[in-house]
């Protein structure tokens, strides 16, 4: 195992993070906070760190998938103990344990929080956690991918350890050029809607961290209501970015190379949109005697189903005082998730497709045994191999699920509340129902709970594999031999 690039990746990892921190610094200057002192001495610790493990480059800049999910996993976890001291030091969550539940949260964009003021943290603070959403929303070695040059098939290795999807392909001949790619859509939807959001009556500040937590899908609220007190056209912008951002990013170069039709051919985006519709046709006429008005009814439908099938976790109105059919949709859209290659989390779109064209073959072959039948998306032939790591994925995640949930139970609280936390977790949602519903935040767990579904927020973002690798015994044994044979 190559561990001089991974401590190389991992130093430029926390350089870039020191440098991050310059956002919430600000930002305490500009509202003139204590707590701007405290973001600025922890980034230059950072960023020194950093510096002075990146002085020795490896003598080789190559390295394979096993390095790059070592490499994505462990960069999350030193992001996320990294970011968390700020609100230990200046005293706005005292505890460890809960500053990197908020934090881990933020980076991988699942927006649980154990916060139950949220208006009382400061600015900076404020700022920090929706800009967490932000940098965990397309991933930060996505974005070293566009400053730092790897050689052959590397660059693709860490694309596809950190990317959410069954797959990642390039967009443009070099990964690095296909993250600057990525990155500029990104960017440019982001700025789109922290305009759209002033022009329709929100503050700056408050148009900034909306923005942030939008494009990422995490959905940290900087008010105790969420978006609620916000008018109904922050309310619309917020949905249809919501959206768009669970939209896969692939799928906008052809609608910036003049091919929209093709947009639309694509057939997890057309199923997302379909799953989108049926959903809020069906919330909207279980809830609709709820409200006053229709219109009311239909924006609440649609936000919350934006919401919760990108994984974002806003929310307008407490969906636990919804009945059960309602409720239902919900949940089942907390698996769903959002499209492949998107900000969004959940199993996606695009295996729940590919399940279910494997179940459909399986039935044909037992009325036509020799019959020979390709699963097909968009028109091409489905390789085995992703069928067989989609079966895969579906089958570690139900199982890291069970084991979460009985850990959580032993909490002792009621299994609605058990069972959508860990689904909010897992599938980087934020909210659940019963206790950790919408008005309700995550800090009634135990420690042990917590660390539980730290876990699974990890793991949930990073799809599973990176996570899990490094409880692998065979991966330090490796590692141990390679350290025997270097000396």
């Amino acid at each position: 195992m190559n561990k001089s690039i991974i401590r190389y990746i991992l130093g430029h990892v926390m350089m870039i993070e020191g440098l991050l921190f310059l956002l919430p610094m600000v930002t305490g200057i500009i509202y003139g906070e204590k707590e701007a002192f405290t973001f600025l001495s922890v980034g230059v610790a950072s960023a020194l760190l950093g510096f002075l493990i990146t002085r020795k480059k490896p003598v080789s800049m190559v390295f394979y998938l096993k390095e790059g999910c070592v490499t994505t996993a462990l960069s999350w976890i030193i992001l996320s103990i990294i970011g968390c001291i700020p609100f230990v030091i200046t005293g706005e969550i005292p505890s460890f344990t809960d500053a990197l539940f908020e934090t881990i949260s933020g980076f991988t964009t699942t927006g649980a929080s154990i916060l139950s003021d949220v208006e009382s943290l400061s600015h900076a603070s404020l700022t920090w956690r929706s800009f967490t959403h932000w940098i965990g929303g397309m991933g930060v070695l996505v974005f070293l991918l566009t400053i730092l040059s790897m050689t052959g098939g590397s660059s693709m290795n860490l694309m596809k350890a950190e990317s959410p999807g069954p797959s990642v392909g390039k967009l443009v001949p070099k990964m690095r050029q296909t993250a600057q790619f990525l990155y500029g859509i990104y960017f440019v939807l982001t700025f789109i809607e922290f305009i759209l959001l002033i022009f329709a009556g929100m503050s700056v500040f408050d148009s900034m961290n909306t923005a942030f937590a939008t494009a990422g899908t995490g959905g940290f609220g900087i008010k105790n209501d969420s978006i609620t007190s916000y008018n109904d056209a922050v309310k619309v912008i917020v949905t249809v970015f919501m959206m768009l951002f669970g939209v896969n990013f692939n799928a906008y170069f052809f609608i910036i190379t003049g091919k929209i039709k093709d947009f639309f051919k694509i057939e997890e985006v057309r199923y997302y949109l379909l799953v989108i519709l049926v959903s809020i046709g069906l919330i909207f006429i279980n809830i609709i005697d709820l409200y006053p008005s229709a219109k009311e009814a239909l924006i609440d439908s649609a936000f919350q189903v934006g919401s919760i099938i990108t994984t974002t976790g806003f929310s307008t109105a407490d969906f636990n005082m919804w009945n059960s059919t309602a409720k239902t949709v919900l949940v089942l859209l907390m698996f769903c998730g959002a499209c492949a290659g998107s900000t969004g989390g959940g199993i996606k779109v695009s295996r729940f497709l590919i399940a279910l064209k494997t179940i459909k073959k399986e039935l044909h072959s037992y009325i036509h045994p020799k019959s020979i039948r390709k699963i097909k998306i968009d028109g091409k032939p489905i390789e085995h191999d992703v069928v067989r790591s989609c079966n895969v994925y579906l089958i570690t995640f139900f199982c890291i699920f069970i084991a979460s949930l009985f850990l959580v139970s032993l909490d002792n609280y009621d299994l609605t509340t058990n069972f959508t936390a860990i689904a909010a977790t897992i599938n980087n949602i934020g909210p659940g129902l019963e206790l950790v519903g919408p008005t309700c935040n995550f800090s009634i767990f135990s420690p042990l709970a917590k660390y539980v579904m730290m876990f699974d927020m990890l793991a949930g973002r990073l799809e599973l594999f990176p996570i899990l690798i490094l409880f692998n015994p065979i991966l330090w044994k490796d590692a141990l031999h390679t350290n025997k044979n270097a000396g």
